[in-house]
């Protein structure tokens, strides 16, 4: 991944401003709120890159082909009393993965990413959609995490991967993340910020590795999720958190990742689909099924590209990944490039959907930090 070092200023953000401090924006130069962080501790720090090329299981293919397509769920409401707890973490072996997809609770998360997909087939990110007041508060939330990014400078170091500076972000991230929650929760689910706290932080990267990956979007899918089971976005809020909700949270790890050089958490390299994300492939697929004109091959089309990736999140996702690298598109992302070659995008999206099952939901890997409590619950073979 080859991260633009120089994004053009966000003249759009409502919420940048300056303040009296010794920073400076990495934007436009002026003054922050923020410190400039401490130099380099080890300036001979090298960190560690996931291999350039990571050959998946000769049989993954098949496998992928056999699995049944994930179907949409209706969400199963959380009814008090509630018991809100600090979640944890659960599975630590393939045998716990096992479990963990024997059971409802799999069943009921992977059927409300369906039901999000489903919620933006064949409609553009512009079009008219529901947006309820816990949606907006959500949004506006997610804009002032991406004005925190123009008021944090860079910090001075030699290496070029994971600036420092990200640490510094994700602590106001986390310190104000109770507040955020209680910007849009009732009264009577104040509580519930012990559980839905852990999975908004885990979110946006881990601070420590300074990486990101498919992990931390699954974990904001959770977070959604349980809102969801919280009832306090509904089943008429779906395309409006889609559209609105996480393409917004897309824009804010976008730029974390060029103004940090965050790195890839378990990239699978050139034989992974991105080395960042994956739902909003599924998504953005869900949203060309049907389309006259575009086909899975139009993302070769540089008109096409340039014209329509603002208002379909597939090709926003092909436009970026061209920008952050260099070189021949079939050889970097040949697994995407595979794709291009599918006759149409409701098999490109049923395919997705069936590799997201595989290639991320059921990876000890990645699923290890997965978190368990009162409202994602962990499930034993006895209860089932």
């Amino acid at each position: 991944m080859e991260p633009d070092h120089n994004p053009p200023p966000n003249t759009s953000t409502p919420f940048h401003h300056h303040h009296d401090g010794a920073g400076t924006c990495v934007n436009c130069g002026g003054p922050t709120a923020f410190p400039t962080p401490p130099p380099d501790p080890n300036p001979n720090y090298i960190p560690i890159r996931a291999p350039a090329v990571n050959l998946p299981p000769a049989n993954n293919r098949e496998i992928i082909i056999r699995t049944p397509v994930p179907q949409s769920q209706r969400i199963i409401p959380l009814t008090p009393p509630f018991h809100f707890q600090t979640p944890t973490k659960k599975i630590h072996s393939q045998s716990d993965i096992d479990q963990f997809h024997s059971s409802p609770t799999c069943h009921n998360f992977l059927g409300f990413i369906v039901s999000l997909s489903e919620s933006v087939r064949s409609h553009k990110l512009s079009d008219p959609c529901h947006v309820s007041p816990p949606v907006s508060a959500i949004v506006s939330v997610l804009q002032t995490l991406i004005a925190y990014v123009d008021e944090i400078p860079l910090a001075l170091q030699t290496s070029r991967y994971g600036n420092l500076a990200y640490r510094t972000w994700h602590e106001h991230m986390s310190c104000d993340a109770e507040s955020f929650m209680l910007q849009f929760l009732p009264t009577d689910l104040h509580s519930a910020t012990v559980e839905l706290v852990p999975y908004f932080t885990d979110s946006f990267g881990n601070s420590s590795r300074i990486d990101y990956g498919t992990g931390h979007e699954t974990n904001f899918a959770a977070w959604l999720y349980c809102l969801a089971r919280l009832g306090v976005v509904k089943e008429e809020d779906y395309q409006a958190l889609v559209s609105r909700v996480f393409v917004k949270y897309l824009e804010l790890m976008r730029k974390l990742q060029t103004t940090y050089c965050l790195e890839p958490a378990g990239s699978h390299g050139v034989w992974g689909l991105d080395d960042y994300h994956f739902l909003p492939f599924i998504f953005g697929s869900s949203q060309l099924i049907d389309h006259k004109y575009m086909k899975p091959k139009s993302i070769h089309n540089e008109d096409i590209l340039e014209n329509f990736s603002n208002e379909y999140l597939y090709l926003s996702c092909i436009i970026f990944i061209k920008k952050v690298k260099k070189g021949v598109f079939a050889e970097h992302s040949p697994m995407l490039d595979d794709i291009s070659g599918v006759p149409n995008w409701n098999k490109v999206n049923s395919g997705l959907l069936k590799m997201y099952k595989i290639e991320v939901l059921q990876k000890v890997p990645i699923m290890q930090h997965f978190l368990f409590g009162s409202i994602i619950q962990w499930q034993t073979l006895g209860f089932l």
